[in-house]
């Protein structure tokens, strides 16, 4: 099964169906000549074997049926196929005139013919025809029929209404293609981003896949994984990721960790359906491996999409087992079981995902939850639904974690983002300015394409080729659609990224970089910089005091300090970090050492420094180290000299007392002797204000 399969309505699955039995019939009568019989003919065998594929051979069947179209137009199912392969087309709007003609010629063509005129009425924007045909529709169902088909119909009706209510109201967005260097003729879907827009990988159906095989039920080529970079604000143009991740079967992008570095596939072999995980290790992934999943992720039922939480202790994934909200089969009114948003976990103890527990009804929904993504900023989660407040087929919808544990009531993110079609894939930079999420549009290179949203940005001209654009960049900004959708929002979130290197050699190094809760005395986060490249990246949502410690084998440690006030919007903060080695005389600046104002007493937020102070004396149980206590200059020398060697020597009496030898300690106080910064303003004073502690022998 592929992961792609989720971007086809869940109408097509059943409706295709009606007219797969049904073959058309051509007589001699039908055609001015035997030639044209002929011609005809050879191009229904085509037309009709293509046809029998799905969704994959209707472009080709296309092709076929529209030759036979120019010597006769009258033949009633010719024009209903005709139609069907239009629908599921860049030109969807085509498909009315044939199916109309189709019922013009017979009124019985096929049970569902007045339904898919409303569906192409309904997926070109005109609500109120499409509302009058599916009551036509309704109207000459049997007793039955309509007891079957009433609650599909009847919620098609409701989208009709919603649609009508959110395309009045556009939100200000420009939705961009991204152009021949990330698409292509093929398909392209489920974007997945770094936090900083520097990397993206995604799924297509290419001829390069791994192995060259196609997929028997659509005739097209199997998904693999491509990753793409941005360079100077231009995406590069993207290549197969090659093995392990791609193999000879259906391999797709489910997840990506905000710094690039763990990924979530979906392969499409195992149980229908299933999902592993990936490390980048250097400039290798890993081999896709579902041991961290087992028992409580992935099941004998579909697991199609996942994400992490920004510190990576959680991840929400999409399942329609059993336990679902609405544990029926057929609840969305298309006999299919319905999936819905579940979450789980990290066991640290036994380094798997945990058990997993439905989001609950105030996500889930009767109907189809799908493609979920955590936003980095630990709150914002985005995700397709084809519930009550759909425009069509599935649409984007956000929700906030509150305070509490809560979420709050989903809202549609709105006009033009969704359509009347299935809009799926939706993933968020950590900026909140742009989205990526994949799209048929009449601009696209065949298929479905990768479009970027900008959200606000800034001017640009008018492009009247595109209604989508068009109606972007007239419509005024409007920060709450109607009441069912989204309130675009200012990120509160800081993105901390860099490279660790030796500090002599300047060579990369995999380090560990440790995100602590000053405050709680709490590790939140735990991340790697690349073997490789050194680069790393932590995301930091606003509202906490954080410590942050840089650490790897043999090297002292390094830290940094980030107190992020609730109010702080997005930032960028770029933070190249040197690691010096347990050498004699070298030193290390303790950021996360905190005292009362002018006083020596150590504050609480100082104990995971110190604890790392204590580890790295642990680790060199023979080396001997200097702790020096530094201030400013305001003040006198005697009242700088005395605070600053009260506070060295606070530092020592704590490690003492977690056991470290005292003959293994010295401290001193130096004032304002040593300054590391001007001393005329107060960002200066500050870092003058500090703690250190020197290597005097290994």
């Amino acid at each position: 099964m592929k992961i792609q399969n989720i971007i086809l309505s869940v109408f097509f699955l059943c409706s295709i169906s009606l007219s797969y039995g049904q073959e058309i019939k051509l007589e001699k009568d039908d055609f001015p000549s035997k030639d044209d019989y002929k011609i005809a003919k050879d191009h229904l065998k085509e037309g009709e074997a293509f046809y029998m594929l799905g969704r994959g051979g209707f472009v080709r069947a296309l092709e076929h049926y529209l030759e036979i179209n120019k010597l006769n137009s009258s033949i009633a199912l010719l024009n209903y196929k005709i139609g069907m392969c239009y629908l599921y087309t860049i030109q969807k709007e085509k498909c009315i005139d044939y199916f109309k003609k189709a019922f013009e010629v017979n009124r019985h063509v096929a049970d569902d013919i007045l339904y898919l005129i409303a569906r192409g009425y309904h997926l070109s924007y005109e609500f109120d025809k499409a509302v009058e045909y599916y009551k036509k529709y309704k109207n000459i169902l049997s007793p039955q029929k309509l007891a079957k088909e009433k609650k599909k119909v009847e919620k098609r009706i409701m989208e009709c209404e919603v649609g009508k209510k959110i395309v009045k109201t556009p939100i200000r967005v420009f939705i961009d293609n991204l152009g021949p260097t990330i698409n292509s003729k093929y398909r392209e879907y489920s974007p997945l981003i770094s936090a900083d827009e520097s990397m993206m990988i995604f799924t297509s159906r290419r001829a390069d896949t791994e192995g060259g095989g196609r997929d028997e039920s659509d005739n097209l080529f199997y998904e693999d994984i491509y990753i793409a970079y941005n360079v100077g604000n231009k995406w590069e143009k993207a290549e197969n990721i090659g093995k392990p991740l791609n193999t000879s079967n259906n391999d797709a992008t489910v997840g990506l960790s905000s710094d690039g570095q763990q990924l979530f596939t979906y392969n499409g072999k195992d149980n229908g359906g299933d999902i592993s995980v990936s490390e980048l290790k250097g400039t290798e992934w890993s081999k896709p491996d579902d041991g961290p999943l087992k028992k409580y992720i992935n099941t004998d039922y579909h697991e199609s999409a996942a994400s992490f939480s920004f510190d990576g202790k959680t991840m929400y994934f999409v399942t329609n087992k059993p336990e679902n909200n609405y544990d029926v089969s057929g609840s969305d009114g298309f006999n299919t079981r319905t999936h819905d948003i579940f979450m789980s976990y990290w066991d640290e103890e036994k380094e798997r995902w945990g058990s997993a527990k439905n989001l609950g009804s105030a996500i889930n929904s009767e109907y189809e939850e799908r493609a979920v993504f955590m936003h980095p900023d630990g709150r914002t989660m985005y995700f397709s639904s084809n519930g009550e407040k759909s425009m069509g087929g599935l649409d984007i919808f956000s929700t906030e974690l509150q305070d509490d544990g809560t979420w709050s009531i989903p809202k549609n993110i709105g006009y033009p983002i969704n359509t009347p079609d299935d809009d799926v894939f939706l993933v968020m930079s950590a900026s909140g300015k742009h989205g990526y999420y994949a799209s048929v549009k009449e601009d696209g290179y065949g298929d479905y394409d990768i479009y970027m949203i900008t959200f606000r940005g800034p001017e640009k001209p008018i492009v009247q080729s595109n209604e989508d654009n068009l109606l972007a960049n007239i419509a005024p900004v409007s920060e709450t659609i109607m009441e069912e959708s989204v309130e675009i929002k200012t990120t509160r979130l800081t993105i901390l990224k860099g490279t660790v290197k030796d500090a002599i050699s300047l060579n990369p190094l995999e380090a560990t970089i440790e995100i602590v809760d000053n405050e709680k005395n709490e590790v939140v986060s735990i991340a790697k910089s690349n073997s490789s490249t050194g680069k790393y990246l932590v995301s930091l949502p606003s509202g906490k005091n954080y410590g942050i410690a840089v650490k790897a084998e043999t090297y002292l440690f390094h830290s940094e300090n980030f107190n992020i006030p609730a109010a702080t919007n997005y930032q960028e903060i770029t933070k190249d970090i040197l690691l010096n080695k347990m050498d004699i005389g070298s030193k290390i600046i303790l950021k996360n050492i905190f005292f009362d104002y002018a006083k020596a007493t150590l504050r609480s937020e100082s104990f995971p420094e110190l604890e790392r102070l204590v580890k790295l004396l642990t680790d060199f149980p023979t080396s001997r180290i200097e702790i020096s206590g530094h201030t400013d200059n305001r003040g006198s020398r005697t009242t700088n000299q005395r605070l600053s060697e009260n506070r060295a020597k606070s530092v020592v009496d704590h490690l003492i007392v977690k056991g470290i030898d005292t003959k293994r300690l010295e401290f001193k106080g130096y004032a304002f002797d040593q300054p590391v910064a001007t001393n005329d303003t107060d960002e200066g004073r500050q870092q003058n204000r500090r703690v250190e502690f020197k290597v005097l022998s290994k």
